[in-house]
């Protein structure tokens, strides 16, 4: 009984410590957890050194280089259909034929009074030389040749008419007539396209003439063709401005070897007017403006530090860095839009460079 009471005391005084222990252990968890909640959460990628193209883009809508209506010169009825549409043809080819049976009579009538006309001529000519004829006479007698000439004349070319023939060589994009039609002058029969090359005509703001240049290289995609890039030339630029949408027309000839693209497409087109290679560059995203100036958040031993920055070009995502970074750093692109100089923060995310 003499050794119950240290034997209780021992026993509630190792129970305090362990007690005591659990209470720091917990405390010191709890600390973590509030700094850890203290850190801001932010995605970081680091710059890249690599080839940046500069480009412009815009929309526009294929076009063949050769495209026309063939359209009817004289009535007639389609007595022949020689091509159908998506058929290739060459140049002059017979696509159709009118009825010309009233035509090729009145060609043949002028034809014979002019046959008989020179022979009167002809006869005229030897008494006039002779003097056996009146002057006046005479050059009635040759005014009334050179207008009958004239009228065969006339009259074969509208003959001709009644055959329908491709003015170039392409594709029959449309067929406007059928058979047995009676057609009526300036009616369209086809429409005929040469969709080789075939081009982009892209109105851009006028504050970029000053960049873009024939010869300079573009891409295009079209929707009708997913995933697939076709390569493309500046031909021309208009080197006038349109008053009424303060833009230019440039023209872009698109290179098509495997012909999967048609005319009446519509397309992306962007024209690169600067390449820079081995420009340090980052995501554009990363940028934050402030009173004209531009900043990024870098992380260091797990704070974000803000440096100032001056860009140079930039496409669609990225931008081109030329003073302000040394091309080692992590860059902040999620979450430095809340960031303020000195906060501490924890990276979730770190992409590869600033091209993934």
């Amino acid at each position: 009984m003499r050794h119950s009471l240290p034997v209780a005391v021992l026993a509630a005084a190792i129970g305090f410590t362990i007690a005591g222990c659990g209470s720091s252990n917990a405390s010191q968890e709890d600390d973590a957890a509030k700094t850890a909640d203290a850190s801001i959460p932010v995605e970081i990628a680091r710059p890249a050194r690599k080839e940046l193209l500069a480009t412009y883009s815009g929309t526009a809508t294929l076009e063949a280089e050769t495209d026309a209506e063939v359209i009817a010169k004289v009535q007639g009825e389609v007595q022949r259909l020689l091509v159908e549409e998506g058929d290739r043809v060459a140049a002059g080819q017979l696509l159709a034929t009118l009825d010309g049976r009233q035509l090729r009579l009145e060609a043949t009538q002028a034809g014979a009074e002019l046959a008989k006309l020179e022979r009167d001529y002809r006869r005229q000519v030897e008494l006039n030389q002779k003097g056996l004829v009146a002057a006046g006479t005479f050059e009635s007698l040759r005014y009334d040749l050179e207008s009958l000439r004239a009228r065969h004349e006339m009259a074969e070319l509208q003959l001709s008419f009644t055959e329908i023939r491709a003015p170039f060589a392409g594709l029959i994009a449309t067929r406007q007539i059928k058979l047995g039609q009676t057609v009526q002058p300036n009616a369209a029969l086809f429409r005929i396209t040469d969709p080789s090359p075939l081009k982009a005509h892209v109105f851009v703001p006028e504050r970029e003439l000053r960049r873009l240049k024939p010869g300079q290289t573009a891409s295009v995609h079209v929707d009708a063709v997913p995933g697939k890039t076709f390569l493309a030339k500046v031909t021309l630029v208009s080197p006038t401005i349109d008053i009424r949408t303060a833009t230019f027309k440039t023209t872009v000839e698109i290179d098509d070897t495997s012909g999967e693209l048609r005319p009446g497409m519509f397309a992306r087109v962007g024209i690169v007017f600067e390449r820079k290679q081995q420009a340090l560059q980052i995501p554009r995203v990363a940028l934050v403006e402030t009173d004209g100036e531009r900043s990024v958040f870098v992380v260091q031993d797990g704070v974000a530090r803000q440096k100032s920055v001056d860009t140079g070009l930039s496409d669609a995502g990225n931008v081109e860095i030329t003073e302000g970074l040394a091309g080692d750093e992590q860059i902040v692109i999620v979450g430095q839009s809340g960031l303020k100089d000195g906060n501490k923060v924890r990276v979730v995310t770190l992409q590869v460079d600033a091209r993934t």
